[in-house]
């Protein structure tokens, strides 16, 4: 087992991991820009070190002065979290060269699922279920005509780099495109550096549904059924559950055995995500994340396992803890992401936090790295804290969700966060039953706000 671990990331999941190498035993460094030197997971790590200045190209994202405080500090070993590294191919391949070990997946695997085209291609040879569309990138509007008019309208043009809802646009008919072709395009070029797209069918009224999986590395997987992320803005998620309030146990064990043999059969190591599009009761595959998802709390509510010690587990060699036949769904789970934000623009509201207060009680955890005091920088993401919930059932889940946000409190100087957003949806009927799809928030918000 690692005697010491770098945590390359800042926040709630810098705070995550450190639990997990204490109750590990195991000596855990933060690393922090300048702007990050009073945050709470510097505090709470066994040892730190400043990598850089305040923009995260010039810390966190920085390869050489990671790779420099490993050396420094003597870790063998780092954890990526989420964001930043956590699927940078050539970091792990740095990494790999200079002897520390990537608690996560290879740079090889990581390089066939961040390419869409390729992980597409990918998983159709595995036998996981993808959406109808273009074979490969699409190189000109002539060609986009082309396979619109064989995968029938409306479609959805994404860039093969993409993520986060950027390059990707709809196309109801022939006569929008043109224009969709070209914007993807150009969005994608100056976001990613790359104007490649890819075409698909779009789905008319689709739930987001993700599948948890991990692998030994060695050829043995498992799954840890579906959580369900269907509530979104912009293609950001907001609110997710597990299980999904549509999956039945049948079809959960079908496609998590899909799932756990395709990446079984790569020799997948650690935590990742296989994300589908689930209508009419099929899963069309849409992207691979290679990494701990900023979800993964709700699945370990329902199976009481942590994945991140599963993670540091596999890392060094270790086989898994548990086996399929022993991962049973308890009841069910909710997140809800907390984030420094002014409702219904979600512009960024950062500022000092005067007062804070995390709920308590059974079955309710608060992943937040806020204390009274910290000032929220303005140079990062605007995730700020992730309340979970677990219930034996779903409407106890909701219950519990309503009565915990109604004890969380986080005031500050500037400060606006999204506990209001939650509040009303809560009051939604389509909410409490479950019946809504990946436009359902989208929707709303423009029906609720103008």
């Amino acid at each position: 087992m690692f005697k010491k671990i770098l945590i390359a990331n800042r926040g709630e999941i810098a705070l995550r991991v450190i639990r997990a190498c204490k109750e590990m035993g195991i000596h855990s460094v933060a690393v922090h820009s300048t702007a990050d030197a009073d945050a709470m997971h510097v505090r709470m790590a066994d040892e730190s070190i400043c990598i850089g200045p305040n923009p995260s190209s010039q810390s966190y994202l920085s390869v050489p002065a990671i790779v420099s405080a490993c050396e420094i500090t003597g870790a063998e070993a780092i954890h990526p979290g989420y964001g930043f590294l956590s699927e940078n191919a050539a970091f792990v391949q740095v990494l790999e060269d200079h002897n520390i070990v990537f608690i996560g997946p290879t740079a090889e695997h990581i390089r066939i699922m961040g390419d869409k085209i390729t992980a597409k291609d990918t998983m159709k040879k595995l036998g996981v279920p993808c959406v109808p569309g273009s074979d490969g990138g699409v190189a000109d509007v002539d060609e986009a005509k082309r396979v619109a008019r064989e995968i029938g309208y409306p479609v959805i043009i994404k860039a093969t780099a993409g993520g986060g809802g950027r390059g990707m646009k709809v196309a109801q008919g022939e006569d929008e495109l043109e224009i969709a072709f070209r914007t993807a395009r150009s969005e994608a070029k100056a976001a990613f550096g790359n104007d490649e797209v890819y075409m698909e069918k779009y789905l008319q009224r689709p739930r987001h549904i993700e599948i948890q999986v991990f692998g030994d590395g060695k050829g043995r997987a498992v799954h840890l059924g579906e959580r369900d992320c269907s509530l979104q803005r912009r293609h950001q998620k907001v609110f997710e559950e597990a299980p999904g309030p549509v999956i039945s146990d049948e079809t959960r064990a079908k496609i998590g055995k899909v799932c756990a043999d395709a990446v079984a059969a790569i020799n997948y190591i650690g935590a990742g995500t296989i994300e589908f599009l689930y209508e009419d009761d099929e899963f069309y595959f849409i992207e691979m994340n290679t990494r701990l998802q900023v979800e993964h709390p709700v699945t370990e509510a329902i199976f009481g396992v942590d994945l991140v010690r599963e993670q540091i587990r596999v890392a060094a060699g270790l086989p898994m803890d548990f086996v399929q036949e022993e991962l049973q769904v308890n009841g069910h789970a909710i997140e809800v992401r907390i984030n420094a934000e002014k409702v219904p623009d979600f512009a960024p509201r950062p500022g000092r936090i005067t007062q804070f207060h995390a709920p308590g009680g059974l079955g309710v955890r608060m992943d937040s790295a806020l204390y009274d005091g910290y000032v929220i920088p303005p140079y990062y993401d605007s995730l700020i804290g992730k309340l979970i919930v677990h219930g034996r059932d779903r409407s106890e889940a909701l219950a519990r969700l309503k009565r915990s946000l109604s004890e969380l409190i986080v005031d500050g100087q500037g400060v606006e966060t999204t506990i209001p957003l939650f509040h009303a949806l809560l009051r939604e009927d389509d909410i409490q039953t479950g019946n809504y799809s990946i436009h359902w928030l989208e929707k709303w918000l423009a029906r609720t706000y103008g």
